[in-house]
């Protein structure tokens, strides 16, 4: 049976390169990556920079870096309007992006300012990125960053307006990553902003993040579940006696480890849903009754052409030998959001005990195995730590309005239950994916208002947008006190 399956393999493969059908790998791509964006999906990419210090807990310790950010004052209401602090996470931030937040601005008449997060893109610390050097990069020295920046640009506006006693009212915005970075902002320096919004905010560090792919096969259905996990079967049998001929077929064989290969066809067809466009996997997969070989062709068809090309994902970010590259670059974030996640955050996106999409050589073990090859023995994520100091799902800080899509497979790591008491709003977008509700469908490139004509459930966004809207209205009016129709919602 193996040997029928690689026998299939690499007639597939075969056939793929004589019709050409190999293409070439695209720019890196990251959550909210900045390097695919077109000029028009920005509404300015004019930099500025700011000292920032590299410990903000060391007093005696006065080195610096350079930490770029970005301001855009068209709408603003100045000198008082309000200013919408849109925090970067994980990876280049080359401007502000002219997303649903630009509509926000429009209506609140605010200033939009975005900080570049530390080590990546163009406001890194150190030229060479070795781990003793990425000992800074934590969500506590982020979190300082910009409460620092926050400072530093209240104390200019100041000063551009000749006005010593200005003082605006800030709201902090961010998705994914960033989305946990401004509930925890919000959690910590509440004096500092009036209310955050945390967009698929992944305020829960997990070790072992079963759910993500249990989410993954709910939002696939029965017919298109069963079809990837027959992939997986596939594939897995094939590496068994040619590991080369599959992952050729996939564009991928410069992926030496096998679970390395195994994770890029799991996030292959975990973006779909992640970003709501399950159609374009799903609907190849389980249009008509599909055999073995057509089912392979099937998805490397979706995943070079889609995945690779469309969507931009690059196969060396899968490649350990390219985590341990320590040169410091402005589309290098791989190597350092690896870092993050093997000492504090987690995620590790491992198989389900039963009916698993992923490939069970995605576990627990191979992550702890490449924390360990691209960075140092005994590396280990600290997530019990980092829920005790933030709080996980159960974040007690006030103001901050949460916002989830049905369908996002990040979801189960986010706040769950609204929060009367502090308070903290919760509501669940239906049909949505990760970071809907700001960033529309689908999200390459970002368009005005995030193209939510395109997502599943248009309507659902819209709500969801109003409640976005009631939200920062409540915080920035003088009397933020609770108000309980949002739980109602």
């Amino acid at each position: 049976m193996v040997r029928s399956h690689v026998l299939l393999v690499t007639l597939v493969v075969t056939a793929l390169l004589c019709h050409g059908s190999v293409w070439a790998l695209s720019p890196f791509f990251r959550e909210a990556s900045s390097s695919l964006h077109s000029g028009g999906s920005y509404l300015t990419q004019n930099a500025s920079w700011m000292s920032q210090r590299i410990d903000h807990f060391r007093p005696r310790d006065r080195s610096m870096f350079q930490q770029r950010y970005f301001e855009y004052l068209e709408f603003f209401d100045a000198p008082s309007g309000p200013v919408f602090l849109k925090i970067c996470g994980e990876s280049t931030c080359g401007g502000i992006a002219n997303d649903y937040s630009a509509v926000l601005a429009k209506k609140f008449k605010a200033a939009l300012v975005s900080l570049e997060h530390r080590y990546y893109g163009e406001s890194t610390p150190f030229p060479k990125l070795k781990t003793k050097k990425l000992r800074y990069l934590t969500t506590n020295q982020a979190l300082f960053d910009l409460a620092s920046f926050r400072d530093y640009y209240q104390g200019l506006l100041r000063t551009r307006f000749n006005l010593p006693e200005l003082e605006n009212p800030w709201i902090v915005f961010g998705v994914s990553y960033s989305g946990a970075l401004s509930a925890w902002f919000q959690l910590k320096f509440p004096h500092l902003s009036r209310g955050s919004l945390a967009s698929s905010g992944v305020v829960e560090a997990i070790f072992n993040y079963t759910a993500f792919d249990e989410q993954v096969a709910t939002s696939a259905g029965p017919n298109c579940s069963k079809a990837l996990r027959e992939i997986t079967a596939l594939v897995e049998e094939g590496l068994v006696e040619n590991a080369t001929a599959v992952k050729s077929m996939f564009g991928a064989e410069q992926l030496a480890i096998d679970g390395d290969f195994m994770y890029f066809l799991a996030d292959a067809a975990a973006i779909a849903f992640q970003y709501g466009n399950p159609d374009v996997l799903c609907g190849s997969l389980v249009a008509e009754n599909l055999h073995e070989q057509d089912l392979l062709e099937a998805y490397a068809e979706y995943v070079k052409e889609y995945y690779i090309k469309t969507f931009g994902a690059s196969v060396d970010t899968y490649n350990q030998e390219h985590l341990k590259e320590t040169e410091a670059g402005v589309n290098s974030g791989d190597r350092q959001w690896w870092y993050q996640v093997c000492t504090e955050l987690a995620y590790f996106q491992v198989a389900p005990e039963n009916n698993s999409i992923r490939s069970h050589l995605v576990n627990s073990t191979y992550h702890l195995d490449l924390c360990a090859n691209v960075f140092k023995k005994d590396t280990y994520p600290e997530v019990n730590i980092t829920n005790l100091y933030y709080g996980g799902k159960g974040i007690a800080g006030s103001k901050i309005f949460f916002t989830n899509g049905s369908q996002d497979p990040w979801r189960h790591a986010s706040k769950q239950i609204s929060s009367r008491g502090e308070p903290a709003w919760l509501i669940t977008c239906d049909n949505c994916g990760h970071g809907t509700d700001l960033r529309g469908c689908p999200q390459t490139p970002l368009q005005l208002e995030g193209d939510a004509s395109k997502c599943a459930d248009p309507d659902a966004v819209y709500q969801a947008r109003q409640a976005i809207m009631k939200h920062i209205e409540t915080c920035l009016a003088e009397d933020v006190s609770q108000d309980s129709s949002l739980y109602n919602m």
